[in-house]
């Protein structure tokens, strides 16, 4: 595995230079630029704002962040998953033409959607610190120092669900297509624009147990927006999910390297 790894580092100019040509692409010619990666997250915050936040009993202030922070996460997961459905076929020609690990061209998918995912943060980030300097809710600094550790496990996660979405395309082309009925089911059973209190409310707590997104959202929305730290079994969840996910991932790639570009 170490050795597999080393692959993929020696590697770096190549797929470097592919997110860089992916991110070109986007936004040539574009006139907001990378604004567009923000249109629909802070479309869907307002108008959510102005319907739900009533409706949930929550106040602007308390509830633009937890909706947005929510939004963008639920966002990179998805456009990981969906996009890396295609990431494989997207390196048929490279693999054509010299063997390279397999697990570059999701990785492609994943820095990409990672660069949009981390500038939303950064609008919530600023969101934050804008309400505390106006003196509309209050600052934990502390906390904000294990929003790296979950964000390095969210980006773990989905490079593994993207690699293992990208694997089973090859052989079965309805994958994405199912994600895709899936993840809009998934939404409304995932605390994304309301809190998670009101399922365990209704005892509809056992779906988030059953969620792993649950996980990465608390990961995330606790030491960011609620100013808290995560709890270590909120960690040991997250640590548990991704090691079955990388490791199916894993397992998956050293079983399919020699064959699978005889599927493409």
């Amino acid at each position: 595995m170490l050795s597999y790894f080393t692959a993929i580092w020696k590697a770096r100019h190549f797929w470097f230079s592919l997110v860089r040509l992916d991110l070109r692409t986007r936004y040539r010619r574009s006139f907001l630029g990378i604004g567009w990666s923000l249109l629909h997250p802070l479309a869907m915050t307002t108008i959510l704002c102005v319907v739900f936040h009533n409706l949930f009993k929550q106040s602007v202030i308390d509830y633009a962040p937890h909706l947005l922070a929510g939004l963008t996460i639920w966002n990179y997961i998805t456009s990981c998953t969906l996009q890396g459905c295609q990431s494989i076929f997207q390196g048929e020609p490279y693999l054509r033409q010299t063997p390279m690990p397999l697990a570059i061209f999701p990785l492609r998918t994943v820095l990409a959607a990672t660069f949009h995912m981390l500038v939303g943060m950064g609008v919530v980030l600023v969101l934050v610190l804008g309400m505390s300097a106006a003196g509309l809710r209050e600052l934990h600094v502390l906390p904000l120092l294990f929003l790296l550790p979950g964000l390095l496990m969210l980006f773990i996660f989905c490079w593994s669900v993207a690699i293992l979405a990208g694997l089973m395309t090859v052989y079965f082309h309805d994958v994405q297509h199912i994600a895709e009925i899936g993840f809009q089911m998934l939404f409304y059973a995932t605390p994304i624009i309301y809190k998670a209190g009101l399922l365990e409310e209704h005892g509809l707590g056992w779906l988030m147990q059953l969620n792993p997104v649950v996980v990465f959202l608390r990961l995330i929305r606790e030491p960011l927006v609620e100013g808290v730290v995560p709890s270590l079994s909120t960690y040991g969840t997250g640590f548990a999910i991704i090691c079955v996910t990388s490791g199916l991932a894993a397992w998956a790639l050293k079983r399919l390297h020699r064959k699978l570009i005889f599927q493409l």
